[in-house]
């Protein structure tokens, strides 16, 4: 190993994944417990002999240890910590990233704590708002996490792979004979009629539904005038629920999440994985991605998949052993609201806020859907990521429907960006001057932006009337 490292977090979890106390686990990699309290505790490094025997003894893919796991949930730290209105101390990234290898169980309640004190703040917000347009609040808000928000915490601390789901659906993908010459449309109806006796047809009019599912006349309807790589991804969802409704129950279980609404979210969500796990299987798609350079129009026409499915898959590709490039994606609409956001990657998502303007999936909303563009950017941490960005446009069933449009963003570190068609004739390592961006204008630290919507909350805003710029404010820490 080249540097020394220190991993002790990821030593843990193993011990606590096997049941084993610290004692027992010594024993059986044939250390001193007080040496593996070391390692777990970060006073000592992981070395390679060491990481050697835990391969061997209970087939631990090494790259767990390389992986910066904890990346994310320090910055997550470091954006609730910047908020001084909730405390007046001062808490630097060291201290954040010790109480997260040492103590997870405190950062975690942290994380609870603060969703909770925004969700009481946001609620003051929202009775204001409510109380000037009716006269009264609403007494139902309650101080949680949104059961979405807790699904998209589910997926992006798992780095949105489900190691479980994947694999039957990689399988089962197998098993129908997906991708081997006739349509997957053809394959998937087929089976579905010798597996379980369901007959698919296709009904003319919208009326609300993009599928129905009939079990007494055993007959799936499919809305006809809908691409045919959506009836295909609802038929996966279909054939997730018949297929694997006992592996999606065990990882709710296991998720432990705290509403019944974020239960059947996760389910949901759990279906769709399996569906493009299905269409798009792991091992496969892995090799194609990388022959095509990650060419997501490419992919999308050899694969028979949207350009959201191509994009979505690529930031799963996470599977100890066979990993493909970590990317992070993003969906958001029109008004800037993020409707999906994953990551394989240190790229960080403002969890409370909007996003930085900076940001080319921003601008995609200025082009041509299924349209890309590239942009070199760097984040206040100095890491540099080329971002891909293109807007889609949904179906519209008539003339009274409004247009659905959104923005998707995918990107990597540009370490990568060899591997990456998209970066062709940006000269990555020549650019002197990448796009400064941000998590978003609350936390960035970019006093001198002249897109600022506003001072970053860690920031006093004075008015200085001898000068103005831009932006008509000038910032200083909190005393």
């Amino acid at each position: 190993m080249s540097k020394k490292l220190f991993s002790g977090h990821t030593l843990r979890q193993i011990r606590s994944d096997f049941g084993l106390s610290q004692v027992e686990f010594a024993r059986k990699i044939g250390l001193s417990t007080a040496y593996v309290n070391q390692i777990e505790n970060n006073n000592r490094p992981v070395t390679a002999s060491v990481l050697l025997t835990i391969n061997r003894i209970f087939g631990v893919d090494l790259s767990a240890f390389e992986k910066n796991d904890l990346d994310r949930v320090v910055q997550d730290l470091q954006e609730i910590f910047a908020d001084s209105q909730f405390h007046s101390a001062s808490v630097g990234r060291q201290e954040i990233h010790e109480v997260v290898t040492r103590a997870p169980g405190v950062t975690k309640a942290i994380m609870d704590l603060y969703s909770a004190l925004r969700t009481y703040h946001d609620r003051e917000a929202i009775e204001d708002d409510l109380a000037q347009q009716s006269g009264a609040g609403d007494e139902g808000l309650a101080p949680r996490k949104s059961a979405y928000d807790e699904v998209r915490d589910y997926f992006h601390y798992m780095d949105n792979y489900v190691d479980s789901i994947d694999r039957a659906a990689e399988k089962l993908a197998h098993d129908i004979g997906l991708n081997r010459g006739q349509s997957n449309f053809d394959a998937l109806t087929v089976w579905l009629g010798e597996r379980f006796g369901l007959t698919v047809t296709e009904f003319p009019d919208y009326e609300g539904t993009l599928i129905r599912q009939d079990d007494y006349t055993r007959k799936i309807q499919l809305y006809r005038a809908i691409p045919q790589s959506t009836k295909n991804f609802l038929l996966g969802s279909v054939i997730a629920e018949l297929c694997v409704r006992d592996l999606i129950s065990e990882e709710v279980e296991r998720a432990r999440f705290k509403t019944h609404s974020a239960e059947s979210i996760a389910r949901l969500a759990l279906r769709n994985y399996f569906s493009g796990a299905l269409l798009l299987p792991y091992d496969a798609f892995l090799k194609t991605a990388s022959q095509c350079r990650h060419d997501i129009q490419l992919l999308s026409n050899r694969m028979d998949a949207s350009i959201e499915t191509i994009c979505h898959r690529l930031s799963t590709l996470q599977r100890p052993g066979s990993m493909g490039l970590p990317f992070y994606f993003v969906k958001i609409d029109r008004a800037g609201n993020v409707v999906k956001r994953h990551s394989a990657t240190r790229f960080q998502f403002a969890r409370f806020g909007g996003s930085c303007p900076r940001w080319n999936v921003h601008q995609a909303f200025e082009q041509n859907s299924n349209k890309f563009t590239s942009q070199v950017a760097q984040m206040p941490d100095g890491v540099r990521y080329l971002c891909v960005a293109t807007s889609i446009t949904k179906h519209q069933p008539d003339y009274r429907s409004g247009e659905r449009r959104y923005a998707l963003g995918i990107g990597c570190e540009v370490k990568y960006a060899d591997e990456v068609v998209y970066a062709d004739g940006l000269a990555v390592e020549e650019i002197a001057s990448p796009e400064p961006i941000g998590v978003n204008c609350r936390i960035c630290p970019r006093d001198n932006c002249d897109q600022r919507a506003f001072p970053a909350i860690d920031k006093e805003p004075f008015i200085d009337s001898g000068r103005r710029g831009i932006v008509p404010y000038q910032v200083k820490a909190f005393d």
